[in-house]
């Protein structure tokens, strides 16, 4: 797979992302009965399994009970968590007007209150995508995941806490929320800092009640395998999420960039970036449900407010876009992409001096040139 890109005029910068501008709009005029329904669908099968999932974790006593309880609970929270409650709090369907299935009325099954992550992600994540020093979404303040980020000691256990991350990681992002390295940084205020440590340990507590108290007391004498499954669900959707969204972002072909590159960014220039910085996996109908389509991470990155189950019919008509101009997309099944995500990982550990490091096209193809044009993000 190639990665790396021929150069590109601002000319054929912008008329990419024109092309690319003209996908969106006419996503956007076509949506509609089709895509409401899809959305109901998709609520009412994640209500109808967490519902199944409970009544028969309540006679959970008996092994295969318990079994299909849990199956039934952690798909529902893997669907919760990654097609309703990532997408709905993209804003992907408030053109609905529904104020059930809206981005500033949905709190999902997540420790992390709702407006807290859509400032993280939303705003710094999705403006600032793989930018050493903008987008904290790189390493999440704790992994060291670009040449151009400062290499520490502590690096050097990245791939252990990698990997504890992972079944704790609705925990992980709760607290990565609060920002307490830009507090500590002075970019934060402490009053700021509080109110919304205050806001986390309700909704942590929430969480914690639902999952580890009601529900189990419920069941009775099946109190103790119904606790169990609960933290089992919970844990098999925290490997699932942090799986996807790793090989999302973090394949060893996906770059990373500077402040310096992103000066001046034209529309272009940030599309250009978007799927440099992004990574698509491969797999069935059902995977890219599960996955809550962010196995279409690139077109995600292009298009964030757009329906999540319009990014396979588009993902076509992107990647040959992309072909003609000669820039590369990368995709591939999830071991491929999980290999080479825990190769990035384990090779950005080492100082630089003990390894050559590592970065797909040092070429600037998404600003060869100063762009005398003011920066004109998307809606995201």
């Amino acid at each position: 797979m190639a990665t790396t890109a021929p150069d590109l005029t601002p000319e054929r910068i912008e008329a990419f992302g024109a092309e690319l501008d003209q996908i969106r709009a006419e996503v956007v005029a076509d949506r509609g009965a089709a895509d409401a329904r899809y959305i109901h669908t998709v609520i009412t099968v994640q209500r109808g399994l967490e519902a199944g999932g409970r009544a028969v974790l309540a006679v959970s006593l008996l092994p295969p009970a318990w079994l299909a309880g849990t199956g039934m609970l952690a798909t529902a929270k893997i669907l919760e968590n990654m097609e309703l409650g990532h997408n709905i709090l993209h804003g992907q369907w408030d053109w609905m007007g529904d104020p059930a299935v809206h981005s500033t009325t949905w709190e999902w099954d997540f420790p992390s209150p709702a407006e807290a992550w859509k400032h993280t992600h939303n705003h710094l994540h999705h403006t600032y995508t793989n930018v050493a020093g903008r987008d904290r979404d790189l390493g999440y303040t704790i992994l060291r995941m670009s040449p151009d980020q400062r290499w520490h000691p502590a690096h050097l256990l990245q791939p252990l806490y990698a990997a504890l991350l992972a079944p704790v990681f609705e925990w992980g992002i709760a607290l990565y929320d609060l920002e307490v390295d830009a507090a500590v940084a002075g970019q934060k205020s402490a009053r700021r800092l509080v109110t919304d440590a205050a806001g986390l340990a309700r909704k942590a507590l929430r969480q914690f009640a639902k999952d580890y108290v009601f529900f189990p007391l419920l069941a009775g004498p099946s109190a103790v395998p119904c606790l169990l499954a609960n933290l089992t669900a919970n844990t098999l959707r925290n490997i699932w999420a942090h799986t996807v969204i790793f090989c999302g972002h973090f394949p060893g072909d996906v770059r990373t960039f500077t402040e310096e590159q992103i000066e001046d960014e034209s529309r272009g220039e940030w599309y250009l970036r978007q799927i440099q910085g992004s990574a698509n996996l491969q797999g069935s109908p059902l995977f890219h449900l599960l996955s809550g389509n962010l196995s279409h991470q690139i077109e995600h990155h292009l298009f964030p407010d757009l329906p999540s189950n319009r990014y396979a019919e588009i993902a076509h008509r992107v990647r040959k876009t992309c072909a003609t101009y000669g820039i590369p997309y990368v995709t591939g099944p999830l071991h491929r992409q999980y290999a080479s995500t825990w190769g990035r990982i384990l090779r950005h550990a080492l100082p630089a001096r003990a390894v050559q490091e590592h970065q797909p096209s040092r070429t600037d193809v998404s600003k060869p040139v100063p762009s005398p044009r003011p920066i004109n993000r998307r809606t995201r």
